[in-house]
């Protein structure tokens, strides 16, 4: 694993801020599948070599992370950007399964519906527009996307900014891999009614959170239909997102067009055209503005950010409160999977670590 490992971390935070969707299930465990055999190798090709455009499906999720839990009361989280329930909605996305139908095609048009049990929230990109909604409060946010979103290629893992899929996480995890994992390859297996072949990894240190990383290879196409994560010492996954249906025609051009409704409260945003710098941040060094640092390899990794990149809302918020732990210095949120130190003087840390291994990163040197 290298320092490409920085890209995912954040995302193993929140891997559905904005297309979460929810339970487990359509892994038809049991059932007899005969594949031709296949090496771990010749199934990463399969997912780099694969020329998939554009799909539409359904995706589930399901986390048994062990967070707390939040009061239901309330309104549902809004479609507003930076608003002082952010936190709030991300775990109720990470922490409360959830089912969403997604549609791509090509690497510029994105939609992704996060069906509610009474509302629905929206995320739906054409070319530069961005727009998100939440039917619950009537809300929207429209993002015009500079040209540095634009994709190199024409996959769609690429067609939005944040967008979590099972083969985006693929590609991260893939990405990451090095001595520090053993790969190998599991029982063939059924999902959304397609044959799939299983890659196992496996860290190979005992110090992190991780126990497997299993990834369902669609065996025509090579599209990854599932991840499941799991935990050390918890018997089910304590992440899973995969497909329960899914069609790889492209969806007709409408669903990717959108208008707020009438009386829809619209807040318009901007985001840089160029992200902070943070690739060559070394080991040891003080950080500059907005330059994380690292400590550690492989699954063992501890992300150190400087005092600043946490939002204050987010530490204003109710929900941190109750989310997390005091800790001397600090507070903590603690996870089956993922432990983040947030300190007193603004730092923070991030790792598939316990708790310990992040104060130690933490200390004076």
């Amino acid at each position: 694993m290298t320092r490409r490992w920085l890209r995912w971390l954040p995302a193993a935070l929140v891997p559905a801020v904005l297309t979460a969707a929810a339970l487990a299930g359509s892994y038809q465990a049991g059932a007899a599948v005969s594949l031709p055999q296949k090496s771990a190798a010749e199934i990463i090709a399969m997912i780099g070599h694969s020329d998939v455009r554009a799909l539409s499906g359904t995706l589930r999720q399901a986390s048994e992370l062990g967070l707390p839990q939040l009061p239901s009361a309330g309104p549902a989280p809004s479609a507003r950007l930076g608003d002082g329930q952010g936190l709030a909605a991300v775990i109720e996305l990470l922490g409360t399964p959830h089912t969403a139908r997604i549609y791509l095609d090509g690497p510029s048009k994105a939609r992704f519906q996060i069906l509610d049990r009474l509302a629905e929230r929206d995320m739906v990109r054409n070319g530069n527009d961005l727009w998100l909604y939440n039917s619950a409060d009537n809300s929207a946010a429209h993002v015009t996307l500079p040209d540095a979103h634009a994709p190199a290629d024409n996959h769609p893992k690429t067609a939005t900014p944040g967008a979590t899929t099972p083969e985006a996480l693929a590609q991260r995890f893939l990405a990451a891999v090095d001595p520090s994992t053993e790969v190998t390859v599991g029982d063939a297996t059924i999902v959304a009614g397609r044959t799939a072949y299983q890659l196992v990894l496996t860290p190979r240190s005992t110090a992190t959170l991780v126990d497997s990383v299993t990834l369902a290879v669609d065996s025509a196409s090579g599209l990854p239909l599932g991840i499941h994560l799991r935990a050390r010492g918890q018997g089910d996954p304590a992440f899973s997102l995969e497909f329960s249906d899914i069609s790889l025609s492209a969806p007709d051009s409408s669903v990717f067009t959108f208008t707020p409704p009438p009386g829809a409260s619209v807040e318009e945003k901007t985001i840089p055209s160029k992200a902070p710098d943070t690739k060559h941040a070394v080991p040891g060094t003080r950080p500059s503005a907005a330059r994380p640092v690292v400590t550690g390899k492989g699954w063992d990794t501890v992300v150190g950010f400087p005092a600043g990149m946490l939002p204050a809302d987010v530490r204003s918020a109710p929900a941190f409160a109750q989310l997390t732990q005091a800790v001397p210095g600090g507070r903590a949120l603690t996870s089956s999977l993922v432990t983040v130190l947030v300190l007193d003087d603004g730092r923070v840390f991030a790792g598939l670590v316990p708790l310990e291994r992040l104060q130690a990163a933490a200390a004076p040197q």
